[in-house]
């Protein structure tokens, strides 16, 4: 594994411990020679996230829109600012440069761009990691709602299986460098 696709919100969120651990995952990324894709914004979480990993020595893909980059609302200090035309080339363009995905808290547009790798990794379209990184108990919810899927007949236990859950961005790198060396045993 040599890069990671965080999904994460343009905004701060209301309790500090997300900015706190923002910047720890920026860290372990780099710390741990990963490159840390996101979506190239210079505001929020998102802006933690970039400037954490480049403080610590590693390496930061932005991709972003040109609407948005012709808002200024783009991380001008980046390794790499990848320009596409739409947010359907931007998605493409991160789980390509991707060995994984994270999705840390966030609103409709992390939910958005998590399920659609996590639906992508369902079809068999990448064997790439996906996990919910669940901060302050974030996506415990989302879990109900998967489990409640799962019992209605909407979603396989199989399906279940394909996403990884962590508490700590230590605990999530972990499970997708293990992901990594199961796959390669098979």
């Amino acid at each position: 594994m040599k890069s990671v696709c965080v999904f994460l919100g343009a905004n701060m969120g209301s309790n500090p411990i997300y900015a706190e651990q923002v910047q720890v995952l920026g860290q372990a990324l780099a710390q741990r020679g990963l490159t840390c894709i996101y979506g190239g914004s210079d505001s929020g979480l998102m802006k933690l996230l970039a400037d954490s990993a480049l403080a610590a020595g590693g390496q930061v893909i932005g991709v972003t829109v040109q609407a948005l980059k012709d808002k200024e609302i783009y991380h001008s200090g980046l390794t790499k600012l990848h320009v596409v035309q739409s947010m359907h080339e931007r998605k493409a363009l991160m789980a390509e440069l991707s060995d994984g995905f994270i999705a840390y808290p966030g609103g409709i547009g992390t939910f958005e761009e998590f399920f659609e790798v996590y639906t992508w990794a369902k079809l068999g379209f990448h064997q790439k990691p996906c996990g919910l990184l669940n901060i302050n108990g974030y996506y415990d919810a989302m879990d109900r709602l998967l489990d409640k899927a799962e019992q209605e007949g909407f979603l396989s236990s199989e399906d279940q299986k394909l996403l990884l859950r962590a508490d700590s961005p230590a605990g999530m790198l972990d499970q997708m460098s293990d992901f990594y060396g199961l796959q390669s045993h098979m």
